[in-house]
C-alpha cells in the first residue's frame, strides 16, 4: 500500500512560512486540532513546528510567542517520504530518525501531504480488524 492511500493531502495539511509567529502557528494548530505544522518554501517543506517545539523551545524557554517565528524553532530540513513510498518505508524512516509526523513529497520534492504514527495506527487497526472476522468466519463455534 502506497502513502498516497493513507497520507492527508495538501490540502488537509496546516503550513506556515517561516517568518509566521509561534503565537501564530500555535493558533493555527488549535484551530485545526493539529500537533504539527509544515514550514514551507516554494511549496516545498523546509522544516516542521510541533506542539512539543512550542511547548519546550518557547513556553519552557520563557520566549515571547509573538516575537518568536517558526524559523526559531523548527527543525529544519524534516525527514519526508515520497508519495508512492509504502508504509514499510514509513515505519522505517520514522524508527530511524525517532520521529512521529513526516510530510510527503512527490518527484519534484513538492509538498504533497503528511502521513501521521497515528495513521499507521488507524490502517493497522482496520487490517487487524479485517484478519480477526477471517479468523472468526473460519474458526468452529465454542
Amino acid at each position: 500500500m502506497s502513502l498516497d492511500q493513507i497520507a492527508r493531502d495538501k490540502g488537509a495539511l496546516v503550513t506556515a512560512t517561516p517568518d509566521h509567529s509561534i503565537e501564530d502557528a500555535a493558533k493555527l494548530m488549535a484551530e485545526h486540532e493539529v500537533g504539527c505544522i509544515v514550514v514551507e518554501r516554494d511549496d516545498e517543506p523546509i522544516g516542521i513546528v510541533t506542539d512539543r517545539d512550542v511547548a519546550l523551545g518557547v513556553v519552557a524557554a520563557e520566549k515571547d510567542p509573538a516575537s518568536t517565528t517558526v524559523s526559531d524553532v523548527m527543525t529544519r530540513e524534516p525527514v519526508t517520504v515520497h508519495v508512492d513510498d509504502g508504509v514499510y518505508e514509513l515505519t522505517e524512516a520514522m524508527r530511524d530518525n525517532s520521529i512521529r509526523r513526516m510530510p510527503v513529497v512527490d518527484d519534484d520534492g513538492t509538498l504533497a501531504g503528511i502521513v501521521t504514527l497515528d495513521d499507521v495506527f488507524v490502517l493497522v487497526a482496520d487490517e487487524m480488524h479485517g484478519l480477526s472476522e477471517v479468523i472468526r468466519a473460519e474458526s468452529p463455534p465454542y
